[in-house]
C-alpha cells in the first residue's frame, strides 16, 4: 500500500508543479465541510437549533463523560479509587451501548443493580449517577 501511497503523491506533486490546482473554484478558501450531510434537511435544522441553544445529543454528553473518566484513571494510582471509576466507566458504556441500540441492551434497574454490587465491593460508588442515565 506504501508504494500505490507514494504513487499518489507524486502524481499530485506533478500535478501541483505542473500548475493543474491553481485555477480551481474556491481557490485558496477553506472548504465547506457539513458534518450532516447524511442527515434528512429536516433533522439537520432542528439538529442546528438545539446545537445554538447549547444541547447536545445524551450519548455526546455520555462520550464526554467516559472521556473525563478515562482521564481522572489515568491519573489515579489508588486500586480502589480505579475500581470506583472503572465501575463508573462501565455503567456509562452500557447506557451509551443502550442508546445506540447495541447488540447488549439491559434495563436500568439491572444496570443500576450492578453498579450497586460493585459499590459495595468497592466502596463509595453513587448508584444514583448509574440509574439516571
Amino acid at each position: 500500500m506504501k508504494l500505490l501511497d507514494a504513487l499518489v503523491e507524486q502524481r499530485i506533486a506533478a500535478a501541483a508543479a505542473r500548475g493543474e490546482f491553481d485555477d480551481l473554484p474556491s481557490a485558496g478558501a477553506p472548504l465547506p465541510l457539513d458534518d450532516d450531510a447524511l442527515v434528512p434537511e429536516e433533522v439537520r435544522v432542528a439538529n442546528r437549533i438545539l446545537k445554538n441553544a447549547g444541547f447536545v445529543p445524551p450519548a455526546v454528553e455520555q462520550l464526554r463523560a467516559l472521556r473525563d473518566l478515562q482521564t481522572e484513571l489515568n491519573a489515579v494510582s489508588d486500586q480502589a479509587t480505579r475500581c470506583r471509576l472503572q465501575a463508573r466507566m462501565l455503567a456509562l458504556d452500557m447506557a451509551l451501548e443502550s442508546l445506540r441500540g447495541g447488540p447488549l441492551v439491559l434495563p436500568r434497574e439491572y444496570c443500576r443493580r450492578i453498579a450497586e454490587r460493585l459499590s459495595e465491593r468497592v466502596g463509595g460508588l453513587d448508584t444514583a449517577d448509574v440509574g439516571s442515565r
